[in-house]
This record gives structure tokens, sequence and C-alpha cells, in this order.
């Protein structure tokens, strides 16, 4: 790798190493109460898959496996590892202003962000870390719970149902890692010393339209085409996952109704400072994804059932474009008719 290479990619230890001595500690969980929890999350994404497989016929004939259960470090760490894979292939081929960007302090600002998120995030499927990891966040699954105050087994329950949706969106569909990936480096590879600079974020926060994070404020038309092709695709993936979770039912989740309803409360809740951090880092432009993709799962759904929704994952090009997932009708039109 040669000086500019490396000076093209973030280092990922140093953001690990920021990241672990910002993040805040858990609820505190007496240890017996904890191995139960623990033993019973890895259970819980077993039979959540099943039941996920049952609902969208995808994955049948792999094999169940059960989930990884970790604490915040450990979330941080396997995040860093997944996005490392996922990134920096394309930064290494990047001069001009993504070196600017990614050098430096970069390690120490994706720290930053993993450690602010470290508190969030329930669960997490990687498909791009080895064979693939599923991952639970024990103590902030716990802890929002607790919030939330509705039975530990129904919200496991319902947590496992949202990421093994994940895990079978990428191994049932066989080309969905390679296509996400593409997109990703797509969008890198846009980035060029044409971005728009600092002068122009008055004018572009008077001009957006809702919640963005700060990269959809710096964009190229090139660079704003590539992100709306991932942000289709991850509108898609994450509102499937939330139809999913509640379609399975009381049957498997009896007080899923009691714990969609106060978690979507929370969702957009918080304090002031915490607001402007995730409005920051793109947070409540994903909390939108999750309405809007559901949204379109929902629609096409009713109209087609669940096979004719499949036909999203039949090829690449069948996916839905940004401006279909505010318009679900106009994907039945194009691609099943």
């Amino acid at each position: 790798m040669t000086q500019q290479d490396r000076a093209a990619s973030i280092d990922w230890e140093v953001a690990v190493s920021t990241a672990t001595r910002l993040v805040r500690p858990g609820p505190v969980v007496p240890r017996a109460e904890a191995d139960v929890a623990v033993g019973r999350l890895r259970e819980l994404a077993v039979d959540a898959e099943a039941h996920v497989r049952e609902l969208t016929g995808l994955g049948h004939g792999l094999p169940l496996r059960a989930g990884e259960v970790v604490d915040r470090p450990g979330w941080v760490r396997a995040a860093a590892q997944g996005l490392s894979v996922l990134t920096d292939s394309a930064m290494t081929r990047q001069g001009g202003v993504l070196s600017g960007v990614v050098s430096g302090t970069a390690g120490v600002q994706a720290g930053v962000v993993l450690a602010f998120l470290s508190s969030r995030v329930l669960g997490q499927y990687d498909p791009f870390s080895g064979d693939g990891r599923l991952l639970l966040v024990a103590p902030n699954i716990v802890g929002t719970q607790r919030a939330l105050n509705v039975p530990g087994e129904d919200f496991s329950m319902w947590v496992c149902l949202h990421e093994c949706t994940h895990r079978l969106q990428f191994t049932g569909v066989p080309w969905l890692a390679g296509h996400f990936s593409g997109l990703v480096t797509e969008l890198l590879e846009s980035m060029d010393n044409e971005s728009p600079r600092l002068r122009d974020l008055p004018r572009r926060l008077r001009e957006a339209d809702g919640p963005v994070g700060l990269i959809e404020l710096f964009q190229t038309p090139e660079q704003r085409a590539a992100l709306d092709r991932l942000i289709a695709v991850s509108t898609l993936l994450e509102g499937h996952a939330d139809h999913v979770m509640d379609a399975v039912g009381p049957d498997v989740v009896p007080s899923v109704a009691v714990i969609r309803r106060r978690f979507t409360d929370r969702r957009s809740g918080g304090g002031l400072l915490d607001r402007v951090l995730r409005s920051l880092l793109g947070v409540e432009a994903k909390v939108r994804q999750y309405a809007e993709g559901a949204a379109f799962t929902r629609h096409v759904v009713d109209e087609v059932g669940m096979t004719g929704f499949n036909a999203v994952w039949s090829a690449p090009e069948a996916l839905p474009t940004r401006a279909e997932i505010a318009d679900p009708a106009a994907w039945l039109r194009r691609v099943a008719p």
C-alpha cells in the first residue's frame, strides 16, 4: 500500500480505541440475570428466523443459526470490522477531497460516531464480515425494554425478528450483498474536488426537505444519484424488516401492538442535543426510512401478497427506486403488473 493509499483509509484501530473510551455504561443487571438474558437471546434468534422464513418465503433450506450477543464495546469492534471491509477497498483508490476527508483525524471522528450509536443500536446483521454476523446488543435491548415497560421476552423476540429479516435478505438473496457493496463503492468513487464547500451550507440547509444527514448537503449531481440508489435499497431493507417484525403477529409477540406504539414514540423523542446529533449523523433520516420502507412493503403486500412482493429480490433491476418507494403503485406497474 502506498503512502497515498494509507492516507485515504480510515484508521479503524483508532476509531475502536476512541469509541471504547467514550462508550457509556449500560444498565446495571445482576450477573445471573444477565447470563439468562444472553442465553435466551441466542435461542430467540433461531426461533425468530423460523417465523420470518414462514412469513416471507426467504431462506428455506438454509441452516438456522443463533445470534451473537455482545455488549456496547463488542458492537463497536464488530461494526468497525464490517465498515472497514465495506469501505476501505473503495477509499484506497481515491485521491483529492476523499483523501482529505478520511485522513488525519478520521479515525477519531469515526470513533465518536460509533460511540454515539453504540448506546442506541439494538441489533445488526453484518453481511460483509466472514460468513455474516447477526449481533444482538444485550445492554441496549434490556435498557430499551425497561424504558418502554414492555414484557422482556416479547421485546427480545421482536428485536430478533427484525434482525433475522435482515439476515434472510442477504442470505436468501445471493446477489444482494455484492450489489449493496457496489453501491457504496459507487458513492465513494463519485466524490471528487468538485464537492460543494462549507459556504454552501446555509443555502442547502434552507433547501433541505426534512431531516437529512450532512452527507446529503454536500452533493454533486453524480453523488446525489449514487446516494439515491443507496438510500432506496437501505429504505427497502429497513422497511421490509419493520413490516415483518409486526406482521408475524401477536401469536408470536403477544404485546406487539403496545411495543410498536411505545417504540415509535420513543424513536421520535430525545433531548435537544441528542436530536441535533441524530440529525447531523443522518439518524433522523434513517428513522424516516423505516416508515417509508414499511409503507412501501405494506402497500405491495396488500396488493399482490408476499409472493408478489418478493419480485423485489429477483434481480437488482427489480429493486424500487427512491421515487418508487414513495409511489409503490409505480413500482407495481413496472415490475409486477
